[in-house]
């Protein structure tokens, strides 16, 4: 199945710290693939702005080097990178001051489509708005694309929110998280709406629990000090894990449009129950295989900080209530991977003798790696010997279904990006969807900040700290394994 290519309109991508880590290794490859796929006109232009005193020829030959690195070889075709790299700009801009602002109102075209990328830290945000309105840069059609942190707390987020929306309304806002751009997120959307076969049977009367996993094998180290202030509940479960857990849990909307989907986002967020402290585990690695620890890498011995959370989740609505959520990530864990797993309930009666007994089904949607969708079914076991039941998975990797090579399919940026210059907002958070998910953590975070609560160690290349595995075991359920 080779997917389609449309074309997007003209524009002109201002991006606001490009000569920054997401830029080389997100931003700019993306846009180099979205131009080799014919999905980018030769008119269109990126301009990088940024505090470098450089020229845009200097500004292109640093491009080169991401490319390389982090497009596919296959990819890399020295004539389309030599047009692409032509369509690069760069103007040296004060974020704070008034330097450069003249020479980006001059370059920025009127009659294009006009987007502006804060790749930057959220406190220059307000700074980057005004500046844009100030200089008459920006107008009512542009569109603005803010990275997370969206706030560390409810008061920052909307503190965040009015700096922005004193010169640009929500329309005109795009709140990115790169998960909502992965396919697999995108397919829940189309396995649950667009099959008969699913919907009918997606509440608690039918669905024994859902776990949701993010587990990296990477630590802190390099960046312990940043982390230190944020922690897996900020860096993770706020943003990426909620908006996973939203996907799943939402009703349908009436019609498959930006507000009417995170309508239904921001119903589920309004519904979450306050979580108790017996239901939340958290925890910090400890040294070995040749690493340090967390308290190593954040040069903070006193650090009650977690690297780690597990955490049991309910939702007070008709369709959930009684069916619990559990949410887990952690850095050095056994392995990289990302994956909701949907565990159906068993038949109320099992007419079969069958030793093994009769397993539940469970539908597991697989982010990363190898993107896919696996549903466990029950099935006799071949061969004589009377009705023996095996359980077996109904398999659909994307590589294999789909056909064609995954090199060809857009990462989560690229899709984001193009979707921002279609004004395509769906997959894009919504001021008050950031601001009921802060009002539903903040006071977990600051119920363990008052009790003093201190994480606990867990080996790395372990699942995670042992106390996990009894939230789950007194319920009477397991964790999956992290594998990959």
């Amino acid at each position: 199945m080779v997917s389609r290519v449309i074309p997007v309109e003209t524009f002109d991508l201002v991006i606001f710290g490009a000569t920054g880590d997401l830029a080389h290794r997100k931003i700019l490859p993306g846009l180099y693939r979205r131009f080799l796929a014919g999905q980018i006109p030769a008119e269109s232009r990126t301009i990088g702005a940024a505090r470098s005193v450089i020229t845009s020829e200097d500004f292109r030959t640093t491009i080169d080097e991401p490319i390389a690195e982090f497009v596919p070889k296959s990819r890399q075709d020295p004539a389309a990178i030599a047009q692409f790299l032509a369509q690069l700009h760069y103007i040296p801009i004060d974020a704070k001051g008034e330097g450069g602002w003249p020479a980006l109102r001059d370059l920025v075209r009127p009659n294009v489509v006009k987007a502006f990328y804060f790749s930057v830290a959220p406190s220059l945000f307000g700074d980057l708005a005004e500046r844009l309105h100030q200089h008459g840069i920006a107008d009512a059609t542009c569109r603005i694309v803010v990275e997370k942190p969206f706030g560390r707390d409810l008061a920052s987020a909307h503190a965040l929110n009015q700096s922005l929306a004193a010169h640009f309304s929500e329309q005109q806002i795009y709140r990115i998280d790169h998960y909502l751009g992965k396919e697999t997120v995108q397919n829940l959307m189309a396995v649950r709406f667009a099959n008969i076969l699913f919907e009918p049977i997606w509440k608690a009367q039918y669905i024994d629990h859902v776990q949701i996993t993010v587990g990296e094998t990477v630590g802190v180290e390099g960046r312990g000090a940043y982390y230190d202030t944020s922690g897996a509940m900020r860096d993770m479960v706020q943003n990426h894990m909620m908006q996973l857990l939203c996907l799943i849990a939402m009703e349908p909307p009436y019609h498959f449009d930006p507000n009417a989907v995170r309508d239904e986002k921001l119903k589920v967020i309004r519904a979450l129950d306050p979580v108790e402290p017996k239901d939340i585990v958290r925890g910090q690695y400890l040294a070995g295989g040749g690493q340090g620890s967390y308290i190593e890498h954040s040069e903070n011995p006193d650090s009650r900080t977690e690297s780690y959370i597990a955490m049991k989740v309910g939702i007070s609505n008709w369709r959930w209530k009684g069916t619990p959520f559990y949410l887990r990530t952690g850095k050095r864990l056994r392995s990289r991977a990302s994956e909701i797993a949907i565990t159906f309930k068993a038949p109320p009666h099992s007419i079969f003798d069958n030793p093994g007994g009769i397993h539940e089904n469970v539908l597991v949607i697989r982010l990363q790696p190898n993107e896919g969708m696996t549903l466990t079914v029950m099935i006799k076991e071949p061969g004589p010997g009377g009705m023996r039941l095996t359980e077996v998975p109904l398999d659909m990797s994307f590589a294999d279904a789909l056909g064609g090579d995954l090199a060809d399919v857009p990462d989560a940026y690229e899709r984001l990006i193009m979707d921002v210059i279609r004004g395509n907002q769906t997959l894009f958070m919504r001021g008050d969807e950031v601001e009921a998910a802060w009002a539903w953590t903040d006071p977990i975070i600051n119920g363990w900040e008052a009790r003093g609560d201190k994480p606990r160690g867990y080996q790395p290349g372990s699942n995670g700290p042992d106390d996990a595995l009894m939230l789950m075991h007194r319920d009477g359920r397991r964790w999956r394994e992290i594998k990959e």
